[in-house]
């Protein structure tokens, strides 16, 4: 049997909670996927898969479902620590070749570090899969600029989360691509 997802979805979320678990919870009900089964999956963007909006996406779940998912989770119970949660995408211009996601989590970045971070990483992922010859040593921005010229990336994005800890209270931050309609 064969799953392979027509859309997908991104949403992010924040939790707190004197209970780990708890804050954690609370951080998918924040993204809205809470009353799923969620089943994390590798990297793979399949192809043709459309990216639709968070509000859209969420009309297709049901409680109780199996949902796939590539999740980024980080969590704190340190005062004033900067919890950051990241999942990066890279789509490439052939609509029969499959794309990247990544995921990236930490501490002390600030939403635009993660967030360029993960998209890079899909980015770098997906132009070593179809051949584009890039400088690793570039900047980000630069690199960018490469992928999209080179006509075989024609998108990247990232859906970054990040949230304060508070002493003796569980932060938990979310970032997710939540998958749908499986074929």
């Amino acid at each position: 049997m064969q799953y392979v997802p027509k859309e997908l979805f991104f949403t992010k979320g924040v939790g707190r909670h004197k209970e780990k678990l708890a804050s954690f919870e609370l951080a998918l009900r924040d993204a809205g996927i809470e009353k799923c089964n969620l089943v994390y999956v590798s990297s793979i963007l399949p192809p043709g898969c459309r990216i639709v909006p968070k509000q859209e996406g969420l009309k297709d779940l049901s409680a109780g479902q199996i949902t796939f998912c590539v999740m980024a989770r980080c969590e704190t119970d340190e005062s004033n620590r900067l919890a950051v949660a990241s999942i990066g995408c890279a789509v490439p211009a052939d609509d029969n070749t499959y794309g990247y996601l990544s995921e990236h989590h930490g501490h002390g970045q600030t939403d635009e570090k993660a967030g360029d971070y993960s998209e890079d990483l899909a980015a770098s992922m997906l132009a070593t899969t179809l051949g584009v010859e890039f400088d690793p040593g570039q900047s980000w921005d630069e690199r960018e600029k490469m992928y999209k010229t080179s006509g075989k990336i024609i998108r990247t994005r990232n859906t970054t989360q990040s949230a304060e800890g508070k002493d003796g209270i569980w932060t938990t931050v979310i970032a997710a691509a939540v998958f749908t309609k499986l074929d």
